[in-house]
């Protein structure tokens, strides 16, 4: 592993294939979401109680200073579903759905954003998906019928070109259009001891390029607006994503170490 690329790996566990969902962990990362929280976990718990399946939801939070955590510990005393993992000095999506996927043993793990521009109401077709047995399921802002929401020009140019300089990294069968998206579900028994990296926003990439997955659908939606609250994106992500791209490349061309 490259020196200065803080990393993770995930305890293996052995799942037989089937067309019923093991367990699903969703991760929901928060850092001041106190506007949004109480509003997501109702949203998406209106639409995983109709299908009947295992799940919990685990609330990464960073230490919100906002009250977030609050919130959550309340609806957790009503659900039990429903858990709050505190992060005490440490910031970073990627590492915040590593540190909820390591603190639970269900067999399918999600991660989604709190801020509601992934749509809740999606989840039933990630779950179907992975019922039709697929290892990878990826809510997809670029695959026919998704879209970008009401993202300027400039935003979209750049969106467009981080999707492009992964293409080199991800193996043929298993390209996908949107492998920057932050909605998805995976199979735990794709990802037996990956180091990998803490920092940056960009986990579902280096899944797709490390990670044991023979499959993989996109399921189209429409990115959203925030519903309030601020954007975390700032030069430090764009940083971050540029050392794991580096660390990606130099594995692929046999520079660093490999899974």
């Amino acid at each position: 592993m490259p020196v200065g690329a803080p990393a993770v790996s995930l305890p293996s566990t052995a799942i037989p294939a089937s067309r019923t969902l093991e367990r699903l962990a969703l991760v929901i990362p928060t850092l001041c979401e106190a506007e949004n929280i109480g509003r997501m976990l109702d949203r998406v718990r209106s639409v995983l109680d109709p299908l009947h399946i295992p799940y919990e939801i685990l609330v990464v939070d960073d230490d919100s200073p906002d009250g977030t955590g609050a919130i959550v510990s309340r609806i957790a005393r009503e659900d039990p579903r429903v858990r709050l993992l505190v992060r005490k000095g440490e910031r970073g999506l990627s590492g915040a759905i590593l540190h909820g996927w390591q603190n639970t043993d269900a067999t399918v793990l999600g991660v989604m954003d709190a801020d509601l521009q992934h749509p809740p109401e999606l989840l039933p077709q990630l779950v179907f998906a992975m019922r039709e047995g697929r290892d990878l399921v990826i809510g997809s802002r670029y695959t026919p019928g998704g879209d970008l929401g009401q993202w300027n020009p400039i935003r979209r140019f750049l969106s467009a070109a981080a999707v492009w300089v992964t293409l080199p990294l991800q193996r043929p069968r298993l390209r996908t259009m949107d492998p920057m998206s932050g909605f998805f579900m995976v199979r735990r028994r794709c990802l037996p001891e990956i180091d990998f990296q803490r920092s940056g926003f960009k986990l579902l990439l280096e899944i797709l390029v490390r990670g044991h997955c023979e499959s993989v659908k996109e399921v189209p939606f429409a990115f959203g607006l925030r519903y309030r609250g601020s954007s975390k994106a700032n030069f430090k992500v764009a940083w971050d994503y540029g050392l794991l791209l580096a660390r990606l490349y130099a594995g692929k061309l046999g520079f660093g170490a490999r899974a």
